[in-house]
């Protein structure tokens, strides 16, 4: 009976041992990251704005700021592809891209993130409404990617809000392919960063800041 018992309790031991280096596996499997890209191209004729302009962290609601790329495969639950993360939280993301591409627009003295010591004359705030993959209804059931981006270009020191827009793209992804998604998130956020970066040094050059 003694070593009926002992053989019981190895045998729990032995699975015991077995699953958690499973678990130990699971953790420790690498990730494989992506990142999207900023836009380099825009409009010869933007004004030219000699302020200093601060791109603040965007907002977003929980199942968006993270690193996991999400998916909603209805209008009520979010999910999130298996083995894949940007490289960053989406919001944080998006904020680097955004600083980037007004850089690159040659348009802009200065521009940066709080979080460098700039002294804002202008703030951009934005709330990531929509970054997020979803299921397209009707024949195909195919992938689309949606990215909405609501923006509000604020006065320093005064805080007042100049301008408010809302920009957003959505882009069918050529399959269900993680690769394939992600480009067509690298598509639909820089649609949408371009829209928003040529509206907002506008709307700043509008407000006096423009040569």
């Amino acid at each position: 009976m003694a070593l009926t018992r002992l053989g019981a309790l190895g045998a729990m031991l032995l699975l015991s041992g077995c699953a958690g280096l499973a678990t130990l596996t699971a953790v420790t499997t690498p990730k494989d990251l992506y990142e999207l890209t900023p836009k380099s191209s825009y409009d010869a004729s933007l004004p030219r704005i000699e302020s200093q302009l601060v791109v603040d962290e965007p907002t977003a609601a929980a199942g968006l700021n993270t690193d996991r790329i999400a998916v909603k495969p209805n209008p009520f639950a979010v999910q999130y592809f298996p083995n894949s993360s940007w490289v960053d939280r989406a919001p944080l993301m998006v904020q680097t891209l955004l600083v980037e591409s007004f850089e690159n627009t040659g348009a802009v003295r200065s521009v940066g993130r709080e979080a460098i010591g700039i002294t804002a004359d202008y703030t951009l705030l934005t709330d990531l409404r929509e970054f997020q993959a979803r299921l397209s209804p009707g024949e195909g059931e195919g992938i689309v990617v949606q990215v909405q981006l609501n923006i509000k270009v604020v006065e320093e020191p005064r805080g007042l809000i100049i301008a408010s827009e809302s920009f957003g793209n959505t882009t069918p992804a050529a399959s269900g392919e993680i690769l394939d998604v992600v480009a067509a998130f690298d598509e639909a956020l820089g649609k949408t960063m371009r829209a928003a970066v040529d509206w907002a040094v506008r709307r700043i050059a509008e407000a006096g800041d423009g040569n």
